[in-house]
């Protein structure tokens, strides 16, 4: 396992917190980020969701991306 092996890892990763919706997948959960945005303390929890939200502000940039790493993938093989 390499660095690039790492690397989408990582994209992946990224890409699966970006399609969470919280209508459907974090609400019902508890997981929304009304829950977490008036609370003091940082919990892990909190941190998380804090990440998530992160995420999907990330879009354009995230579609960039995948498409410079799959013409990568063509053009290496």
């Amino acid at each position: 396992m390499g660095v690039w092996c790492f690397l989408e890892g990582c994209l992946l990763l990224l890409n699966a917190l970006v399609i969470l919706n919280e209508d459907r997948f974090l609400g019902p959960r508890g997981w929304g980020f009304a829950e977490v945005s008036g609370v003091r303390t940082k919990t892990l929890m909190s941190r998380l969701i804090g990440l998530i939200y992160a995420a999907q502000y990330m879009r354009v940039p995230l579609i960039a991306l995948n498409i410079i790493v799959i013409f990568f993938k063509l053009v290496s093989g």
